[in-house]
């Protein structure tokens, strides 16, 4: 094997290592089998590209359009052309995915689910640092900076994992990295093998000189990663070591700023939600007189994508001692303020502190930050709210229906924030919207009617073993099946405001709970929910309640307006022994595997799509893969053979000097002509060593005569091998209508053939290579542009590729002949030695 070879394998190989560190993040992890079949195929690409060869940066090019060919086969190829070439289809189901696995990195917690767009990100991600990998350590034989991409993928797996095997992880990724290095010292070690000729060699093996400094760059690595793994571990002061994991929780610090990721709390919901028990999250004791509007409020959701609603990414700060007015809520609305003591049970972890909105104040211990554009309390470093006691002050909104009404237009910036909709949102929302909401005066005659139509005259069922399933058109499949929870009334009444203009956002927390003898209220798993907020200036966000059987109606949206059909709905959160489970996880028809995937009240699900849409197995998309590739590699076969045959012939060998040990290879002209002495002088050769410098002169003019037909064969003058290289030189001028100039080289090649056929001393003349280059240009130029272009993507004398492949096939067959009738006539008691 090639040292080359040998390089390349090992730069996949150490991409490869390196990207183990991400198989704990995803489950199931079977796209590494897919990344490593199209890994292979990459490198395998490019291992052609340099053997042809190709400059430098045309081989790196040609591995990124089979990487973005082979990504269009595996997750395009019904946008594709023929399924596999690219067009705008294709890159904007790229972009498509990329999104979805980018809102899918956000929404899960590890091991996350193999989505598309995650499996996308993997394997593209994969491709393009071994591609990187690829470039550096084997085209442009640099190894040592291929690491900076290595580590690279390991930082991003490092910083998203979070378990006890990181170390093992690192190992493996190192120990690719050393391996790579090793196989580049290696090789570049090889090439001064003459330096050690001399010393004694082991049986078998190589010079023990060469192998001494093989043997200490391999200690010295093994005694550097050694260091690597246990510095952090011998150095306490050291912090933020290698291995160390990493923390958890938002902010930079008591009374710094910081930012809160865009992570879905329903995560959370929805792991407390998928339990058979209604137990208890929450207890608490208020000074409200209408229990039935007190909605503990966990977080806002106001970042809308088309297909789920999630926090956006805001700055926190330092928890305030007084809270400010809510944004929006004028002098003149009528409130009241009320104090809420709240427990929260031991066993209930949650990161954001549910709280009655809007909170004025809150009596909290521990490490929590202010989020003031919602308004709500998340836990730093690793806060939050098991066993938690606290106390919250709150503001009982009590607005009119004509105050909202009246409500003037929202701010510009606020209104461009909370409106907007992403393209992919199917027309039947905003056209379903408008018709619902026709004949209504204002803004909040709209609302009013998107609440009336999903809970009482829109046919809606609320029924929490509905499998919709998710993606851009989930929100028009509800509202085609009318059937859904909590979850699907909310997400669908927000967006559909958005499209009339009315700022909206969801709210996730938990309806009013259930009056205890003792004067408590308890608040159960079954009572998680969620409901839109609408934005009115003067009033600020504003709760609606879209969801059948569930939580209380707004008295303010009963309007004071005569012919009003809105009548009161229950004001208990609690479920009849009629009413469907009020548990979105605990249904039947919720599987575990539904569970996992965030179908089952985690949002709202998605498309399944089409059954053609779904992945295959691995395999399947291997042999897509193979026959992708077979397509593209098999039609520029014979143009690859035929420049490396050419590269090959006309590559000069260095001048022989006297006491040279030997000489690089031995000529055959029928073979491609192995071995070149371009301008050999024979004289200074004495004996064997002369001998041998002959035949590679004979060789190698043999060559470039074959060379010289072969180009003559490409440009349309068929070879005839029955004339001598005189008669045949005149053929090709003739022929080829050739000039004075080309017509000279032609008969000067000739003549080096001749002499160093039957001359009794051969010696290959000077200049031929740039001889057959002229004679070459010349041919071309003669041509017309149909003829050109054959001669490149399928020269005539590409079948020399199938004799050859014939004459080898004759070749083991008859060795193997051989073999196996000495094997018969051996006597059977003899064994092999």
């Amino acid at each position: 094997m090639s040292g080359r070879a040998r390089m390349a394998i090992c730069a996949a190989a150490a991409t490869l290592m390196a990207a183990c560190a991400l198989l704990p993040l995803v489950d199931p992890a079977t796209w590494s089998l897919q990344a490593a079949v199209l890994l292979v195929i990459q490198t395998s690409v490019g291992a052609a590209a340099r053997r042809v060869p190709l400059a430098r940066p045309l081989t790196v090019a040609a591995q990124l359009v089979v990487t973005l060919l082979l990504l269009t086969l595996v997750f395009a190829r019904e946008q594709a052309l023929a399924g596999l070439v690219p067009g705008p289809e294709a890159f904007a189901r790229f972009a498509g995915l990329f999104q979805q696995g980018t809102d899918d990195v956000s929404r899960y917690a590890t091991p996350a689910p193999l989505t598309d767009g995650i499996r996308l990100m993997l394997i593209g991600g994969v491709l393009l640092i071994g591609l990187a990998v690829d470039a550096l350590a084997v085209t442009f034989r640099s190894a040592a900076p291929a690491g900076l991409p290595l580590l690279a993928l390991y930082s991003v797996a490092a910083g998203l994992a979070d378990g006890a095997a990181d170390w093992l992880w690192f190992l493996i990724a190192a120990v690719g990295y050393l391996m790579m290095l090793l196989a580049e010292g290696r090789e570049r070690l090889s090439q001064w093998g003459r330096v050690f000729a001399a010393a004694p060699r082991t049986s078998g093996g190589p010079p023990a000189a060469a192998v001494a400094p093989v043997r200490t760059g391999r200690r010295i690595g093994a005694v550097a990663l050694g260091v690597a793994l246990v510095a952090p571990l011998a150095l306490p002061a050291m912090s933020g070591g290698l291995l160390e994991g990493a923390g958890t929780g938002v902010g930079t610090g008591p009374g710094g700023g910081g930012t809160i990721s865009a992570v879905n709390p329903l995560v959370s919901l929805r792991d407390s939600l998928n339990v058979n028990e209604d137990r208890q999250v929450l207890s608490l004791r208020t000074e409200t007189n209408s229990l039935s509007s007190l909605y503990l409020r966990i977080v806002s959701l106001d970042d809308f994508d088309g297909t789920t609603w999630k926090p956006s990414r805001r700055d926190i700060v330092t928890v305030p001692d007084e809270f400010p007015t809510p944004q929006g809520l004028g002098p003149d609305v009528r409130r009241a303020e009320v104090r809420t003591r709240i427990a929260a049970a031991d066993w209930y972890a949650q990161d954001w502190l549910p709280m009655p909105y809007p909170p004025s104040g809150v009596d909290v211990d521990g490490n929590w930050r202010y989020e003031p554009v919602g308004m709500t309390l998340v836990g730093d470093h690793g806060q939050n709210t098991r066993g938690a006691r606290y106390t919250v002050t709150s503001l009982e909104v009590q607005p009119t229906a004509r105050q909202l009404a009246d409500a003037p237009a929202p701010p510009p910036a606020l209104r461009r924030e909370f409106t907007e909709v992403p393209d992919s949102l199917p027309a039947v929302v905003s056209r379903t919207a408008r018709e619902v909401t026709e004949g209504a005066a204002n803004p909040y005659e709209q609302a009013v009617k998107l609440q009336e139509y999903f809970a009482l005259n829109g046919g809606f069922e609320y029924d929490t073993r509905v499998d919709v399933g998710s993606g851009s058109r989930a929100i028009a499949r509800f509202l085609r099946d009318k059937q859904g929870f909590c979850v699907h009334f909310s997400f669908a009444m927000a967006s559909m405001a958005r499209t009339l203009g009315i700022p909206a956002r969801v709210a996730v927390g938990f309806a009013p709970g259930t009056p205890q003898a003792d004067g408590t209220v308890s608040v159960g798993l079954r009572d998680a929910h969620a409901w839109p907020e609408l934005y009115f200036e003067g009033v600020g966000w504003t709760r609606f309640e879209p969801t059948p059987n569930r939580g209380s109606t707004p008295p303010y949206t009963v309007p004071e307006i005569p012919g009003s059909s809105v009548p009161e709905l229950p004001e208990t959160s609690r479920p009849t022994a009629q009413a469907p489970s009020a548990e979105p996880s605990a249904s039947d028809g919720c599987t575990p595997q539904q569970k996992r995937l965030q179908e089952c009240g985690a949002a709202l699900p998605l498309d399944p799509g089409d059954p053609g849409e779904e992945s295959g197995p691995w395999y399947r998309t291997a042999l897509w893969v193979g026959l992708g590739a077979l397509v593209v590699v098999l039609p520029l076969l014979p143009m690859l053979w035929r420049l490396r045959r050419r590269s090959v012939r006309l590559a000069s060998t260095p001048h022989l000097r006297s006491g040279a040990a030997g000489v690089l290879g031995r000529g055959r002209a029928d073979r491609g002509g192995e071995g070149h002495a371009d301008g050999i002088e024979m004289q200074a050769l004495p004996g064997e060593a002369e001998r041998r410098a002959a035949e590679v002169a004979a060789g190698h003019v043999l060559a470039l005569w074959r060379e010289l037909t072969d180009t003559a064969w490409d440009y349309g003058i068929v070879p005839d091998d029955a004339l001598t290289p005189r008669t045949a030189a005149a053929r090709i001028v003739r022929l080829g209508r050739l000039e004075e100039g080309a017509a000279e080289a032609v008969h000067r090649i000739a003549g080096a053939v001749e002499q160093v056929l039957f001359a009794p001393r051969p010696q290959a003349a000077s200049g031929l290579p740039a001889e057959v280059r002229r004679v070459r240009a010349a041919l071309r130029a003669r041509v017309g542009w149909r003829t050109r272009v054959r001669a490149v993507l399928a020269p005539r004398s590409a079948r020399r590729a199938l004799w050859d492949a014939a004459d080898r096939w004759t070749a083991v067959r008859a060795r193997w002949s051989t073999r196996w009738a000495a094997l018969l006539r051996r006597p059977s008691g003899q064994q092999s030695g």
